[in-house]
């Protein structure tokens, strides 16, 4: 079984907009950043896969993950 996850954010930055010419708006800089996290796992014996995408990147979050692959896609566990 393979397993990754991967982090992907959004900025937001207000220091560029849009105005008329000669017009130059003054605005405050506020940077925004804004995260979510996407899980995956594929066993590489067939071609099953199960992803989440969760609000952030902890224990908790990988336990809620790898339930979900339990169930989803069962191991077979030789004796």
């Amino acid at each position: 079984m393979y397993q990754d996850e991967a982090r992907f954010r959004q900025i937001s930055d207000t220091r560029y907009c849009w105005a008329k010419k000669p017009l130059r708006p003054e605005v405050k800089a506020m940077l925004i950043y804004q995260y979510t996290y996407a899980y995956a796992a594929v066993p590489p014996q067939d071609e099953r896969m199960d992803s989440l995408v969760l609000p952030e990147e902890s224990s908790k979050c990988m336990q809620i993950f790898l339930n979900e692959v339990a169930y989803v896609i069962p191991m077979k566990i030789s004796p």
